[in-house]
């Protein structure tokens, strides 16, 4: 699914067509896609409103409407947000759309109908009842070693659990740890305090300068962070083969003697 940096691209986008735009009526075509809601509601409930801030914490954007009630949209794998006036702009896979009273569309396609698309009566109780960790671009780092100090498990699988720190998935986690040279299954009680500051520094730097990029997930630069994940291929560092492993449930790669197994 789409992480930290990519995320914040659909924010900006909805920013740029959506807010400050009355909704003229809401149109669902499939609501398979809504968790706490069914379409016939979602519709009810929007159409009328306006969207009026937005908020992002980690992979999750919240569109804040302006009875102060939220909506909160989970991207899949494949998802993405269309701005169009001509219907026959409409998205293949468009699962609902606002249209607004200018006459224009958003469209939210959803092909393979991974997203979740949940209405929120209060957003700072939802965060709280699913527990989602701070966000990996606030996160300060002495909140950081607290949270990693005397756990036990691997580096990768603290890092991507969305408990302790929101954003991070499995491409900028192997980002990180290359960059790093530390090994990904390093086990958290045998990494060093030093090394674990340089973590901290290194995924926020890379989160950073993704975000800044604007990535989007349909088409990344052929030089983007982690286009080195392909096993048998020459790693960054010039030397090094790319292994693949899995680490915490999920398929890793990393540079064999480039990266240190603590």
């Amino acid at each position: 699914m789409p992480e930290l940096p990519e995320v914040n691209t659909f924010k900006i986008y909805f920013e740029k067509t959506a807010l400050r735009q009355r909704i003229k009526k809401t149109v669902v075509h499939d609501d398979k896609i809504f968790r706490n809601i069914s379409g016939g509601d979602f519709e009810k409930k929007l159409t009328g409103r306006t969207f009026i801030d937005t908020y992002r914490r980690g992979k999750y954007m919240f569109g804040k409407l302006d009875n102060n009630k939220y909506v909160q949209f989970h991207f899949g794998m494949t998802c993405d947000f269309k701005y169009y006036s001509d219907i026959a702009d409409k998205p293949r896979h468009e699962r609902f759309v606002f249209i607004f009273e200018n006459g224009f569309r958003l469209g939210f396609d959803c092909p393979r109908k991974f997203a979740r698309i949940n209405y929120i009566e209060n957003l700072d109780e939802y965060i709280a009842r699913i527990n989602l960790g701070t966000d990996a671009l606030e996160i300060s780092e002495a909140e950081f070693l607290k949270k990693i100090k005397n756990k036990k498990g691997t580096l990768k699988g603290f890092l991507l659990n969305q408990k302790n720190i929101a954003g991070m998935g499995n491409l900028y986690v192997d980002e990180t740890c290359y960059q790093c040279r530390i090994h990904p299954a390093s086990r958290l009680d045998k990494i060093p305090l030093k090394k674990k500051k340089e973590i901290f520094d290194k995924m926020q730097n890379i989160l950073q300068r993704a975000l800044d990029e604007r990535p989007h997930y349909k088409g990344y630069p052929p030089d983007w962070f982690w286009q080195w994940r392909e096993e048998g291929k020459l790693a960054p560092d010039g030397k090094s083969k790319v292994e693949k492993t899995e680490v915490a449930g999920r398929t890793t790669y990393f540079a064999k003697g480039w990266q240190r197994l603590y």
